[in-house]
């Protein structure tokens, strides 16, 4: 019973923090934005890895890869997705991060020269054919300046991110880094460099003191980032990481059941194949993960 319930939290957390993203564009230059939310995430989880007692002291050649995994998956990623909410419903952007599992065993093909099997190429196909799919009618007339054609190249970067920075990740682990300590630091990294481009660009550092931004801000920094850590952690600690992985196939059908109640997401039929070949696509991917 609680398998189910982590298992549950974990999905509906992660399906939900899409949403709330969407209350953080606006007055608040992105930069400012994700730095407020992964810097309140960086000081719970280092207070986390300090009751825990876990490792927080590395080398500084551990440091420069934490860095590296920091600018990709807790600042690039997010200040890309943040700007592809201007122009998309959150629960799109949402089935687009989900081809992340298809994108990264695809870049490790690439960089490792590992030929990826049938069913990876497979369900890579699916999840672009099921993309193209949702935003047919936007690519009918697409362009990169205008309409939706912001958003999903926006999504598509941030995805790429991500999946450059899994690669990252992966590799910090199998190198035997303490999880915690790892996530903390490259949170506080992905802070810096977020604080940095925020200067650079001469943007305000400015709060957005209105209900609807503080509460969004509050739930993606503690439930969206350390609750959700520590769920799929102690998740992990029940079920393997395979099985544990397939909550990305389910989070992008809450975030746009959240988008269709509270964005005014409107489905179409072709939309709907759209999303449910995706999920396929992605399911043929994990699967072979779990193969490895």
């Amino acid at each position: 019973m609680v398998t189910v319930v982590l298992y549950a939290l974990v999905v509906f957390i992660w399906g939900s923090t899409w949403l709330a993203v969407g209350f953080q564009v606006g007055v608040v230059p992105p930069e400012a934005s994700v730095a407020y939310r992964i810097g309140s995430a960086a000081v719970c989880m280092f207070a986390w890895a300090v009751f825990r007692r876990q490792a927080l002291r590395f080398t500084w050649r551990q440091h420069l890869l934490m860095a590296l995994q920091g600018g990709l998956i807790f600042s690039t990623n997010f200040y890309l997705f943040y700007h592809a909410a201007a122009f998309l419903a959150t629960g799109l952007i949402a089935v687009i991060f989900s081809t992340a599992s298809a994108m990264t065993l695809l870049l490790n093909a690439l960089i490792f020269r590992r030929r990826p099997a049938v069913s990876v190429l497979s369900g890579a196909c699916l999840g672009i054919c099921g993309i193209c799919m949702i935003f047919a009618r936007e690519l009918s007339g697409f362009s990169p300046a205008a309409g939706a054609g912001p958003g999903v190249i926006l999504s598509l970067g941030g995805t790429l991110c991500f999946s450059m920075g899994s690669i990252v990740s992966a590799r910090n682990r199998l190198a035997g880094f303490a999880v915690t300590g790892n996530t903390a630091w490259a949170m506080f990294y992905g802070t810096v460099l977020l604080t940095v481009c925020l200067f650079a660009s001469g943007k305000p550092f400015i709060f957005d003191a209105r209900l609807p931004y503080m509460i969004s801000l509050a739930y993606l920094s503690i439930v969206g980032s350390v609750v959700a850590f520590a769920a799929y952690f102690a998740l992990l600690e029940r079920i393997d990481a395979e099985k544990a992985a397939y909550a990305t196939v389910l989070f992008p059908v809450i975030a746009l059941s959240l988008s269709t109640l509270f964005e005014g997401y409107r489905w179409s039929l072709t939309a709907a194949a759209g999303v449910l070949i995706t999920l396929i696509g992605n399911v043929l991917v994990l699967k072979q993960q779990k193969k490895q």
